[in-house]
């Protein structure tokens, strides 16, 4: 099978070169060379947020067509500077194709810059107190999304995406949960893990958006933090083991940690009031009701549903009086480090594999030369795989493969498919699926009537929808119905960081949730083997 990588066409390709590194970004016109490039894992030096105040983020231009220098940048460069097309990589934007050196790039960090696209607008409120600063974090059992805002204001400061470093304990919620039961002191070490990363997020900001800490740090006056029940369990320090209990997948589990004031001294934070939003119940999180606030989705038009995919995968259904809530394994197929070639959506990751004249194109992630399989990318090679007639509906293939797999680019081993990986994901669809028909018949609709679908979590950021739909993950639908809502349950965490009246806006939704275990549910069982091979939802109801 031939194959050629490309990146997507969308906005202007710039290429950065940095010794012997080059990046090749995709800039839109309404963002700037510094904000491109803080997405990823070359990023400038700053220290003002993208103000033009440090004129720390140097970058000199080599060819293209950019912005005219800006009144930041007339102060802070020598005309000579300009002259030789030094500039400021913040105050920079791109109006076609080009191509940039930087020579002292920042220091490496594993946070990166969230999307600005998905960034919340807000009012602030100004009856906050004397500690203004807050932070809204969305704990996920692969990644940690937070973000620093001056609530008064409603001044966003600053937002990162970084690993979970509890990752190397486990890559789904139970086998987490299972290194934490089998050794009870390393219920301190995955929580001490899980808040140090928090906290560097946290400075990782101030550093580079406000240009100093330990002030800042001691005017934070509010810490919310959602995610799903098991990563809250652990970064409160407490034992997993209710989870255990199937009498509690329906009933309200307390994560509070016992230490608030040794964490608060931690943190330098010696105002800031640490809050854990609380799950739902059982292994369905508060990621989920901050999701669903996030979606206004009581507002919207029912039925609608809402699915936030990840290792621990939730999803809702509103039929427009109530809401029905389940919590399925999703596996890590969907976040791209369950199968043998999958990785995170990083540099160099394949997220979305399409049809060419006799070939198949990669898209990788920056451009980069591919390393393997985000979600996406795999979800569109198997779906390819199956329409060429390479790979059967029971997800069996067609014919015998190497035991090297099947390589979409044959001299990249990296883009090996093996029959684990089918199966593998086979199983996180079918369970996914399957849940989101047992709702739909508990609420006496039919998918097909939904009036909008709401795709949550970075898997969704680079997901081709028609891929999706003919593997059977998602509901055939029509694409308008569709709505991508990537950083959800940190949008929903913000708005609570922000509101007035946080509990009254969290408990308008929360009391008209009805979580449903499918733990025993038959008809779930059933459907959940139906679901597994690999057609549209319906072909076989």
């Amino acid at each position: 099978m031939n194959s050629e990588s490309r990146p997507p066409a969308a906005g202007s390709p710039v290429d950065v070169v940095c010794g012997d590194r080059q990046r090749t970004l995709q800039i839109g016109p309404q963002t700037s060379v510094r904000h491109a490039l803080d997405t990823g894992e070359l990023r400038v030096r700053a220290a003002c947020g993208g103000l033009g105040t440090c004129g720390a983020c140097l970058i000199t231009v080599l060819e293209g067509d950019f912005n005219p220098p800006t009144m930041a940048e007339r102060q802070k460069l020598l005309p000579e500077d300009l002259a030789q097309g030094r500039r400021l990589a913040c105050q920079l934007y791109a109006r076609g194709p080009a191509k940039l050196s930087l020579e002292h790039p920042a220091p490496g960090s594993v946070w990166k810059s969230l999307d600005s696209a998905c960034r919340l607008r807000a009012a602030g409120n100004p009856a906050l107190g004397d500690y203004p600063f807050g932070v809204a974090v969305d704990l996920g059992t692969t990644h940690i999304r937070l973000s620093l805002w001056q609530r008064q204001t409603g001044r966003r400061i600053g937002s990162r995406i970084g690993i979970n470093p509890q990752l190397s304990h486990g890559a789904d919620v139970l086998t987490r949960l299972d290194a934490e039961r089998l050794a009870p002191a390393q219920s301190r070490v995955l929580a001490g893990e899980a808040r140090k990363a928090v906290i560097e997020g946290i400075r990782d900001i101030l550093s580079r958006d406000l240009g100093e800490i330990a002030p800042i740090l001691a005017q934070i006056g509010k810490v919310l933090i959602v995610g799903n029940t098991a990563m809250l369990s652990l970064i409160c320090g407490a034992s997993g083991d209710s989870l255990y209990d199937p009498e509690n997948w329906q009933a309200p589990i307390a994560c509070i940690p016992d230490d608030a004031a040794a964490w608060r001294e931690s943190w330098r934070m010696p105002h800031a009031d640490i809050e854990i939003g609380q799950p739902l119940a059982g292994f369905v999180g508060s990621d989920l009701l901050a999701a669903l606030i996030a979606a206004d989705i009581t507002a919207q038009p029912a039925p609608a549903m809402l699915a936030d995919f990840g290792t621990n995968t939730e999803i809702a259904l509103w039929d427009g009086s109530r809401i029905w809530a389940t919590s399925v394994p999703g596996g890590p197929a969907f976040e791209g480090v369950g199968i043998r070639n999958g990785i995170g959506a990083e540099a160099g990751a394949i997220h979305r594999v399409e049809p060419g004249a006799g070939i198949l194109r990669l898209h990788t992630i920056d451009a980069a030369p591919a390393r393997g399989f985000c979600g996406s990318g795999f979800i569109d090679a198997v779906a390819l795989l199956l329409a060429e007639g390479l790979l059967k509906p029971s997800g069996r293939f067609a014919a015998p493969q190497p035991a090297t797999g099947l390589r979409l680019a044959p001299e990249n081993p990296r883009t090996a498919i093996f029959a684990s990986d089918i199966d593998i994901f086979q199983r996180a669809k079918a369970s996914t699926a399957a849940a989101m028909a047992q709702l739909a018949e508990f609420a006496g609709i039919g998918l097909a009537s939904l009036d909008s679908f709401w795709i949550c979590g970075s898997f969704g950021r680079h997901l081709q929808l028609s891929s999706a739909i003919r593997l059977g993950l998602l509901p055939a639908l029509s694409l308008a119905r569709f709505r991508l809502l990537a950083d959800a349950s940190l949008a929903g965490c913000e708005k609570l960081l922000l509101a007035a009246e946080p509990g009254k806006f969290r408990a308008e939704i929360a009391q008209r949730i009805e979580v449903v275990n499918l733990g025993g549910v038959v008809e779930y069982e059933n459907r959940f083997i139906d679901h597994l091979r690999l057609q549209p939802i319906g072909a076989t109801e």
